[in-house]
């Protein structure tokens, strides 16, 4: 069969006909399955299966072809043999061979249009649905739900597929058939995918881990992209291979990187035949290799066994702990070097159990991804965990955030009650309105007993159910304040008191039990109204401000005024008290009211203030108005008793003083009134000038 007749071609083109019926199949197949999950990874190999419907079509094509032309060339033989019209069919004569001339513009033209269509299409899936995943911010909660139906068709896919790639690989080792090694690489491609989508799903539903399906949607794209650049690069040497009659260019869709993993034997062999190469000895014939040839299958036994038994141990984090299952139900292990707790409660440390399956070690975990961090890390039962109850932390809580700026995509808001202010500028009295406000409220807790947190809710739904009744616990409380409580007066106290009610909500859970977890924290910061009324805040707490500016430069005033009046603000307070008492008994003539009179006197003459000096001032000049008007009394009593004794005299007396009074700064000259025509002459000099001659201690100075 090395040129290979009608029969070998029509059981490859059979061949070719089934891997086309499969590549349909499954392209329907996965095309419905991504479109009711939303498997990214799915939808992606929807690409790949829809290029291998076109390279096992191509096949089909060029398989009948040649088998048309092998018939074709047979008849030509048969004839040719027989003389009678040998003429006719004669070999040079190809006018005739309609379908060896089909079977040449197939090989020259449709094979290599076919593998730049599956190039392009390759290339195109490949880089669109790359960055369609890459395009989405949280690729948790992109994903879906894993289910037993992701687990069975991958595993199905990579079986059956890796199955019959391994057959036609087989084929294709035939020179007739070498060019069913193209679907065989497309077969293997496929179970690659399969397994991908089935090690994803394993992944999740067995150990709950989704860092595999994550990263699934990114594999299946750098495939197609790898698998149509591969076919380039085939396209374009080929174009400069040279040509040997007779025989046709392997197609540039035949993939060799895949064509290696569908025959892993042949990977063998062209390993031992390069390590011979490379060391000038046939390696592969020494005892070393032929011994461990022999023994390999019960060296890998004996390692798959040492690795069962190693399922006993079970070493549990610091930061972990954890349940054993033996046979579905919760016991103890075997044997603990760590801490172990009441009903197969396993802290950190070495545990022994019995093997896998019988007995498994299982760490309550989150499987709710949409409560996941962003990268959807899943949490040991003993780390601390957060739960957002309120709206989502900043994006990035480095840089400063004001009220006025946009902190999160995810705002949540609460609605709270209007505050008293904000009532009375729409005309109202009493608070009765709604307001909006943004609240972060984190809650930190961890687990302290794990069987309790495990019977609660299943791994899906754990941390959905407690962020549920977080969220409702702290809706129901921040509605029943003011916006102004909430931004100002109870906002230190707003954290203690949710801490208080999610721990009694959860103690609800397990008919009364407790969910197992402790409430390390509740946070209450990051108050801010929405972005769009954050301005008219900022406008209501800049006038609260100024109000509070002029409040104190009245206060700084009255204690200045205070202090300048009487000595201190403190003694000035107790002086208006006695004055508020004393106006409240004035008019009373009580002794009270001469009591409360003499204190506020007293006080402010203490003060040594402007008040008290006045008050001094006036009871000075009042003393000593007093005493004068007191001595011109006894004067008088005195002139009275003086002039009942002698009234001539004291008039005599008085006339002389009053004489004298009034001429002691005058000069005075004494003439006698019968002198006829008497002259005087003045001399208007200053009268300190002379002196005085009625002084009678005038001129003692001089005598001395």
């Amino acid at each position: 069969m090395i040129k290979g007749d009608h029969l070998a071609y029509r059981k490859a083109a059979l061949v070719s006909v089934l891997g086309l019926v499969i590549q349909t199949i499954l392209a329907i197949l996965l095309l419905v399955y991504s479109r009711l999950t939303g498997d990214h990874a799915a939808g992606t190999a929807v690409y790949l299966l829809g290029s291998g419907i076109i390279i096992w079509a191509t096949l089909v094509l060029v398989f009948d072809q040649q088998r048309r032309e092998r018939l074709e060339a047979l008849e030509a033989e048969q004839l040719a043999s027989s003389g009678s019209a040998g003429s006719a069919f004669d070999s040079e004569n190809d006018d005739l061979r309609v379908a060896a001339r089909r079977l040449i513009f197939i090989q020259k033209w449709v094979v290599p249009i076919a593998g730049v269509v599956v190039a392009g299409i390759n290339l195109f899936g490949g880089v669109i649905r790359f960055r369609g995943w890459s395009d989405i911010g949280d690729k948790v909660n992109a994903l879906h739900a894993p289910t037993g139906w992701s687990l069975a068709l991958g595993l199905s896919l990579a079986v059956v597929l890796f199955v019959f790639a391994r057959f036609v690989s087989g084929m294709g080792t035939l020179k007739p058939w070498s060019n069913l090694r193209a679907g065989a690489a497309q077969a293997v491609a496929v179970a690659i995918i399969g397994l991908l989508i089935a090690s994803a799903a394993f992944f999740e539903l067995a150990l709950s881990q989704d860092w595999m399906a994550i990263a699934v949607p990114y594999i299946v794209p750098a495939l197609l992209v790898i698998l149509g650049a591969e076919t380039v690069l085939h396209f374009v040497l080929n174009l400069y291979r040279p040509r040997i009659a007779g025989e046709y260019p392997r197609p540039a869709f035949d993939s060799r990187l895949l064509g290696m993993v569908a025959a892993p034997d042949r990977i063998a062999e062209s390993v031992g035949e390069a390590v011979n190469y490379q060391f000038g000895v046939d390696i592969s014939s020494s005892w070393f290799y032929k011994l461990l040839s022999r023994w390999l299958a019960g060296l890998a036994a004996l390692g798959l066994i040492i690795a069962w038994l190693l399922t006993t141990v079970v070493v549990v984090q610091p930061h972990q702990r954890g349940l054993v299952v033996t046979f579905g139900e919760v016991t103890n292990p075997l044997v603990s070097f760590g801490d172990r707790g009441e009903g197969g409660d396993i802290g950190p440390g070495l545990h022994v159990k019995w093997p896998w399956p019988i007995s498994t070690f299982e760490i309550p975990t989150v499987g709710d991804r949409a409560l996941r961090g962003p990268e959807g890390e899943q949490f040991a039962s003993a780390g601390v965990r957060v739960l957002q109850l309120g709206t989502a932390p900043p994006d990035d809580p480095d840089q400063p955030i004001l009220w006025g700026e946009s902190h999160t995509a995810r705002e949540r808001l609460n609605i709270v009650q209007a505050g008293l202010e904000t009532t009375v500028m729409r005309g109202g009295t009493d608070p009765g309105g709604l307001a909006l406000v943004a609240i972060e409220v984190p809650m930190h807790y961890i687990v302290r007993d794990v069987k309790l947190f495990d019977e609660f809710a299943s791994p899906q739904h754990r941390e959905r159910l407690l962020a549920s009744v977080g969220r409702r616990v702290v809706t129901q409380h921040v509605g029943q304040l003011s916006i102004d409580e909430i931004l100002v007066t109870k906002r230190t106290e707003l954290s203690d008191q949710l801490k208080r009610l999610l721990e009694t909500e959860f103690a609800r859970f397990n008919d009364g039990r407790g969910a197992g977890i402790e409430i390390l924290f509740v946070g209450g910061h990051g108050v801010h109204p929405p972005l769009k009324v954050a301005p008219n805040f900022e406008r209501v707490v800049k006038a609260r401000q100024n109000r509070e500016a002029l409040i104190e430069e009245a206060r700084k005033e009255q204690a200045s005024r205070l202090t300048a009046a009487a000595g201190s603000v403190d003694l000035a307070d107790r002086i208006v008290d006695k004055l508020n008492q004393l106006d409240a008994v004035r008019g009373q003539n009580s002794v009270e009211e001469t009591e409360l009179e003499l204190g506020v006197q007293r006080l402010l003459e203490q003060t040594g203030g402007r008040a008290g000096e006045l008050l001094l001032r006036a009871t000075a000049q009042r003393w000593e108005r007093h005493m004068s008007e007191r001595g011109r009394a006894a004067l008088l009593r005195g002139q009275d008793i003086a002039y009942s004794a002698s009234p001539s005299l004291f008039r005599s007396k008085m006339y002389f003083d009053a004489m004298l009074e009034s001429m002691q700064e005058s000069r005075v000259f004494v003439t006698p009134g019968s002198i006829p025509g008497l002259h005087i002459r003045l001399e208007l000099q200053d009268g300190m000038m002379g002196r005085d001659i009625l002084d009678e201690t005038a001129g003692q100075e001089l005598a001395n």
